[in-house]
């Protein structure tokens, strides 16, 4: 693949010096570890985001059989459920508190 591009970044002196080091170490060129570093974290970020579409495309599926199954609430039964939870937490904070 040609290399035509020029990538610049700022980085502590110490992180290039020890980067730099650690490439001389391992006899490669620092531009070919940073093209597999880059490489990786683009292949980890796509795997990162197949893994979140299939969460999500598992969590639709649950949704739909418990709709179908007649397992789901209405916004205002929810809401009233959660109500009457915060009033009764209230109620114990305040008899902790008396």
């Amino acid at each position: 693949m040609a290399k035509e591009a020029v990538f610049t970044m700022k980085l502590e002196p110490e992180l290039r010096d020890a980067f730099m080091a650690e490439a001389l170490e391992a006899d490669r060129p620092a531009s070919q570890i940073m093209r597999e570093l880059m490489r990786d974290y683009l292949l980890r970020r796509e795997e990162e985001k197949r893994g979140y579409d299939e969460f999500l495309r598992r969590k639709i599926e649950r949704s739909r059989s418990s709709i179908a199954a007649g397992r789901w609430s209405s916004h205002e039964e929810v809401e009233a459920r959660a109500a009457a939870r915060r009033a009764e937490l209230q109620r114990r904070m305040d008899e902790e508190n008396s």
